[in-house]
């Protein structure tokens, strides 16, 4: 487990319960130190023991023969961890969510690039981690190119608080759940501004149809839009106090600058990494995305929260439209 924050212990854990032995691996040598003591993640997931299937450590020493690697750092530091990535053609799971802040890329791409044999899969959907080391039942989506990689993931994760359907949408699933930090972040802003369910369920329904485009212009299928990994995924990160994204987002819409938002809750908010990524990857599919747009001048500071919303409602109204692959065809993504 390439990650020990609240995301990557949580899904060590998982895993530990299901059986399986689990290296858990951080950067932070001290609180790989306290885990190691005290059987517990004190900052980023207290009050959950971890199993003795799980050892935590700084240093892999270049060990090979893991079934699964599975990554679980923020989107910026996805290249970084993949290069401790060895053995001969991998299975990694990609369970990071965001797209490569610069580049915009895929985090799978970027996997791809610093480990070119790796055989991938990504893992999505509504997966709060609190809920899941709860045992609250939860949902998911491997996704892989390869239908056997993707069963490998599924019958690794799947328990009876935890299933897990397959896909071999890679690319839609991916998106589905990068774009929808953004949109969740929207919801917080929404909320924090005192607005109310009308606002936010507009807001929502807009941007879900923005992210749809994106992941179409982009090759993705559009019942991963619709399915676990980005309507269920949109719905539980925009609305829940345990989604960091919709926190951040609440504050800014409260007054608080990103920068006090971030410190508050003490966590990467992948909405904030990846809003400018997608206004780039939307120009370059001749996209138009006003709310992802509208977003991320918030984030940046740009425009106040109330501002965007006056923009949104300012724009000419037009037929909604029907979203389907025949009309946002990458040849012709912008109906």
């Amino acid at each position: 487990m390439l990650g020990a924050g609240s995301w990557g212990t949580a899904l060590s854990i998982l895993l530990a319960r299901n059986g399986h032995e689990v290296v858990l691996w951080g950067r932070d040598s001290e609180e790989i130190a306290a885990m190691r003591s005290v059987r517990e993640n004190l900052h980023y997931l207290p009050g959950f023991a971890l199993p003795d299937e799980i050892s935590p450590t700084t240093s892999l020493d270049r060990q090979t023969g893991f079934d699964l690697w599975v990554m679980a750092v923020p989107s910026p530091a996805v290249r970084e961890a993949a290069r401790q990535i060895v053995g001969e053609s991998p299975l990694v799971v990609v369970a990071s969510k965001g797209l490569e802040p610069g580049s915009g890329h895929l985090l799978e791409a970027v996997v791809k690039d610093v480990v070119p044999d790796a055989r991938l899969a990504v893992l999505s959907g509504p997966n709060l981690a609190v809920e899941i080391v709860r045992g609250v039942p939860t949902a998911a989506v491997a996704a892989a190119k390869a239908e056997e990689d993707a069963e490998t993931v599924r019958v690794a994760f799947t328990c009876r608080t935890f299933r897990v359907y397959v896909s071999q949408d890679v690319i839609g699933i991916s998106i589905a759940g990068a774009l929808k930090n953004v949109l969740a972040l929207a919801g917080g802003v929404s909320d924090g501004l005192g607005f109310g369910d009308n606002t936010k369920g507009a807001l929502l329904a807009r941007g879900l149809r923005e992210m749809i485009l994106v992941g179409l212009a982009m090759g993705g299928k559009i019942e991963s839009f619709i399915g676990i990994a980005g309507v269920g995924d949109l719905f539980a990160t925009a609305s829940s106090q345990l989604s960091r994204n919709y926190r951040v987002g609440r504050m800014l819409g409260e007054g608080k600058t990103l920068r006090a938002a971030l410190d508050s809750i003490g966590q990467v908010a992948e909405g904030a990494e990846t809003a400018e990524s997608v206004l780039r990857l939307a120009k370059q599919l001749d996209v138009q995305v006003p709310v992802f747009e509208a977003t991320a001048r918030v984030i940046s500071g740009a425009l106040k929260p109330f501002d965007a919303v006056g923009m949104l409602m300012e724009r000419m109204t037009r037929t909604e439209g029907i979203v389907t692959t025949e009309v946002c065809h990458p040849d012709n993504p912008t109906p």
